[in-house]
C-alpha cells in the first residue's frame, strides 16, 4: 500500500469478491462501473476527472478490474490505485466531449478486444455519470451483448463498512465537530452570510490538527430566515444575518471522501413558541429513536417508531427520515440504498452507517437536528458529539 492508497490491497480484493457475488446473483458477466465513488471503493481511484467519461470493467475471472479514462488522467490511476500497468487504459483526446465520436466507442472496442463484447454486461443505468448517449453507443457498438441494469450494485456492497472505513468516518466526525462549532459560534446579526460560509468551507478542508479534511460532496447548506422553509438552499451571497433569523446548518466533515454530516439550527434572538415546541418534539423523538435503532430492526420499523414519537404533537414529517451514507463525491454524500421510510424492508446490520435526518420545513421556517450513526452489535453509535438542541443566540 502506497502513501496515496487508503486501504490495503487485501481489503480491495475482498470488496471485489463481494461485488462479484452480487454480479453472479444478478446474472452479470461483466460490470461497467462509472460512479466515481464506486470506482474509488474498488480500486482507490481518486481524481476530479469525472467531468469526462471514465470507469472500470470488472469480469468474473480477471485478477483485477480494468480502469479506463482520459489519457492525461492515467497517471492518476497509477498514483492512487493498486492496479497494475496492464489494467490502465487511457483514451485519446479525440473522444473528449466530441460531436463526432464518443468514449463508449473506445470502451466497446476494449470489450471486444478482451473477448467480452457478447457477454451479459451490467451498467449503472440510473446514475449521475451514465448518460443516455453512453447507453445508445454501447448498444450500437455491441449488438451481440445483453445489457442488464446494475444500478446501485456496488453501492449495496458499500453499505456495510469495514473497520478501516469506520475509522475514517470517525475522523470525519471530529472534523465535523470543529466545523459545526465554528458555524454556531460565529453566526450573529450583522455578519455577512458569505463570510460565514467561507469560514465553514475553509474549516472543512483544513480539518483538525490530526486529520486533514476534504471538500464534501454537498456544499455547506446554510439558509436563513424564510429560506429555511425549504430544503437544500445554501447561503445568500449578498445578505447579512439579522435579529430573529432562523439559520439552518447542514454541514459535514470529510476524510478521504468519507463523510460525517450533521444538521443543527440556530436562532438569533428570542425564538417564537412554535419553533421551541417543534425543536423539543424533534429532539425528544430523535433521542428516543436512537435508543430504538439496533441490528435486526428494519429500516421501515425505524421510521414507524419515529412517527409514533410525533403522534399527537402536531409536528409532521412526510418525507424519509434517514439514509445510508459514507464514501462519495459531488453531488451527494448519500449511498442511494437504505432509507428510513415506509416500505423499505432492509434489515439493519452492524457496520451500516445511516444519517438520521428529521428535517422539518414549514411555511415560514424550518428546523433541523440530525445524527450520523453507525449500527453496532448492540445498538447504534453516533459519529459527532454536538448538543442536540435549538441553539439560541440572544441579543
Amino acid at each position: 500500500m502506497t502513501d496515496n492508497q487508503r486501504f490495503s490491497k487485501e481489503e480491495y480484493l475482498q470488496r471485489i469478491r463481494k461485488t462479484r457475488e452480487k454480479m453472479d446473483q444478478a446474472g452479470i458477466q461483466v460490470l461497467l462501473v462509472v460512479d466515481p465513488a464506486n470506482m474509488n471503493y474498488l480500486t482507490g481511484y481518486d481524481g476530479w476527472s469525472f467531468y469526462v467519461h471514465q470507469g472500470l470493467l470488472l469480469d468474473m475471472e480477471s485478477p483485477e478490474p480494468l480502469w479506463f479514462g482520459r489519457r492525461q488522467d492515467s497517471n492518476g490511476a497509477r498514483l492512487t490505485t493498486w492496479l497494475s500497468e496492464r489494467s490502465i487504459h487511457g483514451y485519446a483526446d479525440e473522444y473528449v466531449q466530441s460531436r463526432y465520436t464518443h468514449t463508449m466507442v473506445f470502451v466497446a472496442s476494449l470489450l471486444r478486444e478482451l473477448g467480452w463484447g457478447s457477454r451479459r454486461i451490467g451498467v449503472e443505468m440510473d446514475n449521475y455519470w451514465f448518460s443516455a448517449r453512453s447507453f445508445m453507443k454501447l448498444r450500437e457498438e455491441l449488438p451481440e451483448a445483453e445489457f442488464l441494469d446494475a444500478t446501485n450494485l456496488v453501492n449495496w456492497v458499500r453499505s456495510v463498512k469495514s473497520p478501516a472505513e469506520i475509522e475514517y468516518m470517525r475522523q470525519a466526525g471530529r472534523i465535523c465537530e470543529k466545523v459545526m462549532n465554528l458555524a454556531v459560534d460565529s453566526i450573529q446579526p450583522g455578519l455577512r452570510e458569505r463570510d460565514a460560509a467561507a469560514a465553514v468551507a475553509g474549516a472543512q478542508i483544513s480539518g483538525t490538527e490530526e486529520y486533514g479534511g476534504d471538500s464534501p460532496a454537498i456544499f455547506p447548506i446554510m439558509p436563513s430566515a424564510e429560506r429555511t422553509s425549504t430544503a437544500h438552499l445554501t447561503y445568500h451571497p449578498d445578505r447579512v444575518y439579522q435579529e430573529n433569523d432562523v439559520v439552518l446548518l447542514e454541514l459535514c466533515g470529510t476524510r478521504y471522501r468519507y463523510h460525517a454530516p450533521l444538521s443543527r439550527t440556530v436562532y438569533l434572538g428570542d425564538p417564537p413558541d412554535d419553533l421551541k415546541k417543534t425543536a423539543d418534539v424533534v429532539v425528544r423523538g430523535l433521542e428516543k429513536t436512537l435508543e430504538f435503532i439496533k441490528p435486526g430492526v428494519s429500516a421501515e420499523e425505524v421510521e414507524a417508531f419515529w412517527r409514533s414519537c410525533l403522534a399527537g404533537t402536531g409536528v409532521e414529517k412526510p418525507s424519509r427520515v434517514g439514509y445510508s451514507f459514507g464514501l462519495n463525491y459531488v453531488p451527494d454524500w448519500g449511498e442511494h440504498t437504505i432509507s428510513f421510510r415506509p416500505g423499505d424492508k432492509t434489515i439493519l446490520t452492524a457496520g451500516m452507517t445511516m444519517h438520521f435526518m428529521p428535517g422539518i420545513w414549514l411555511d415560514t421556517y424550518g428546523f433541523e437536528c440530525s445524527e450520523p450513526l453507525l449500527i453496532t452489535d448492540e445498538g447504534c453509535e453516533t459519529f459527532v458529539a454536538i448538543p442536540r438542541k435549538l441553539f439560541i443566540k440572544g441579543r
